[in-house]
């Protein structure tokens, strides 16, 4: 499938579009979608927003106080990354560099571990991280990497000025360009007999250090804590407005003066001579005193017409009652059907 014309031509275009293709064993991809059938593909989506090196420099560059990031190296536990920005974001660091390959991404286990810091802590997606490192050290900065065979005690570490401190896997540590590119490497030393730490624990120690001599020095008690200045990052480009088109405007209330005007309301008058007129039964008028050719029923039916209240005076006092032509349904069962 990856020799198919057709599936080049779709990598090629998410590489154009930014999207870091990484070709994975099929451990990892059974790693990253938790046991669920992928069929050899993923995609892994960020749950935080990342920006460039470059941006991460500068904006720490406006702090007006030595800055701290991380760096991580081949750390593909989701669980330890989501510790380390943690612990990063409490103790007062100001940035992570995160490489594109051989490391994992921001996910969704992520966020949940980091317990909201990843809101907080910039982080700079780079594609190698040996080359970042370069570009750090030529501005300033100092790289400490932690590891177990390291030549320098975390209490006779150099931990001043602009400081990047650099994480490997628990298994591997760092590789070895990256210890290459270490200022220092320093290791923290154990008692019991446990031969290591946990990855995010040895960080959050190193961490915890550069605080004691740094903003920690001085604080007594219930004071607080100085107020974190952060970097000064430039806000995520906003989705433009779709403008109106004047051509379509100009058209509208074309159209809307065309459309003819409200008829006026018209006259009771003018109603009451165009409703229809209703045909009434009119029974013909009989003068009371004209009933000489009428014969015995037409009299008395005149009679009642003329004074119903006299005809039948009970049924004066009652209400009408209109006849709706229906009669009660014959009972059911057997009394209904044999009548006796």
């Amino acid at each position: 499938m990856r020799f198919s014309p057709k599936f080049l031509q779709l990598l090629r275009e998410a590489k154009a579009s930014g999207v870091l293709v990484e070709e994975v064993t099929w451990a990892r991809l059974g790693q990253l979608t938790g046991g669920a059938v992928h069929q050899g593909i993923t995609l892994q989506t960020a749950a935080a927003e990342t920006l460039d090196l470059q941006t991460l420099m500068e904006g720490c560059a406006t702090i007006g106080e030595p800055a701290l990031l991380m760096a991580v190296d081949g750390l593909t536990d989701p669980q330890n990354l989501g510790a380390i920005v943690r612990s990063a974001e409490a103790l007062g660091a100001h940035g992570l560099v995160l490489p594109q390959r051989r490391s994992a991404g921001l996910t969704g286990s992520v966020a949940k571990v980091a317990a909201g810091a990843l809101e907080h802590l910039p982080v700079a997606r780079v594609v190698n991280l040996n080359r970042a490192l370069d570009t750090l050290k030529q501005e300033g900065y100092r790289v400490v990497g932690l590891a177990a065979e390291g030549t320098v005690s975390l209490e006779e570490a150099d931990l001043a000025g602009p400081l990047v401190i650099v994480t490997g896997s628990e298994g591997d540590g760092l590789s070895m360009l990256t210890r290459r590119n270490c200022d220092q490497l320093v290791r923290i030393p154990l008692r019991g007999a446990t031969p290591s730490l946990n990855a995010s624990v040895a960080t959050a120690l190193l961490l915890y250090e550069v605080a004691r001599r740094g903003w920690m020095k001085g604080l007594s008690g219930s004071q607080p804590a100085p107020r974190l200045v952060r970097p000064q990052l430039p806000a995520p480009a906003a989705s433009p407005e779709p403008e109106e088109d004047p051509t379509a405007t100009e058209a509208s209330s074309a159209e809307a003066q065309q459309l003819p005007t409200s008829q006026p309301d018209r006259s009771p008058e003018l109603l009451h001579d165009q409703e229809p007129q209703l045909e009434q039964e009119v029974m013909p008028e009989i003068e009371p005193d004209d009933q000489s050719g009428l014969s015995a029923e037409q009299q008395i039916a005149a009679a009642i017409t003329l004074n119903p209240e006299q005809a039948n005076p009970e049924q004066a006092n009652q209400e009408p009652v209109i006849d709706l032509g229906m009669e009660p349904a014959a009972k059911s069962g057997f009394l209904g059907d044999i009548q006796l």
